[in-house]
């Protein structure tokens, strides 16, 4: 169940939404995300039609923003019943994506209309933040705690890792989706091994003079 929030009406207006949403998901697939799939879905949880727009009153695109909020906390929940924090922080991530997918793997004809819905250019802004908050979940789950650069240069690559892997993952059908794990165990080794490039990179940059440093102690030692 999503956190509590009442509005000032006193109806538990998450709870109502996630009601909707979930009544959603057989309809989507044949209608895709629409006001009317909405409105057939309030019906079907028990509300009137009008409610859908009461609790998304930006349509649809707002409907897939909070699935997409319940797929990260239902991972986010995975992963502190199995203790995830004691694995090594590759294993970490793709364990993360991997119970972030599965948590939507019943639906993904669902996830597939979403990514079409944020592909329309007035929608691509709340597909981007969509994007950045489950991958921001995902470094959070695995305890980073970076502030500096490192915190956008984490997220940026995960962001095309998961990206990548959701579309590997629509198309197959391996048992169990093993295909797409072993894809994304390679993806996650690729990325894995760029901070460390990067790292490497400035160790041998500051093992080099730095010409505009030694010009400034030239100047400073004319002007003495």
């Amino acid at each position: 169940m999503s956190q509590t929030r009442t509005d000032e009406t006193g109806f538990d207006r998450d709870a109502v939404r996630e009601a909707i949403v979930e009544a959603a998901l057989p309809h989507v697939a044949f209608d895709g995300w629409t006001p009317e799939t909405l409105r057939l879905a309030a019906r079907d949880a028990g509300y009137e039609p009008v409610m859908a727009l009461r609790v998304f009153p930006r349509g649809a695109v707002e409907a897939v923003e909070f699935w997409n909020q319940l797929a990260d906390r239902r991972m986010l929940a995975a992963l502190e019943a199995e203790k995830a924090g004691t694995l090594k922080i590759r294993a970490r991530v793709a364990l993360a994506v991997r119970r972030r997918l599965e948590s939507v793997g019943p639906h993904r004809e669902a996830v597939r209309r979403g990514l079409g819905l944020f592909a329309l250019p007035h929608n691509a802004p709340a597909g981007a933040a969509v994007l950045w908050r489950t991958v921001d979940a995902i470094w959070y789950a695995c305890g980073d705690t970076a502030t500096d650069f490192n915190y956008y240069t984490k997220r940026g690559l995960l962001a095309g890792v998961y990206s990548a892997t959701v579309l590997y993952w629509l198309e197959d059908r391996s048992e169990g989706s093993a295909e797409t794990w072993t894809f994304l165990d390679r993806r996650i080794a690729e990325v894995m091994r760029v901070p460390q490039a990067l790292g490497a990179l400035r160790e041998r940059l500051a093992a080099f003079p730095n010409p505009l440093r030694a010009f400034v102690e030239r100047a400073r030692t004319r002007t003495r």
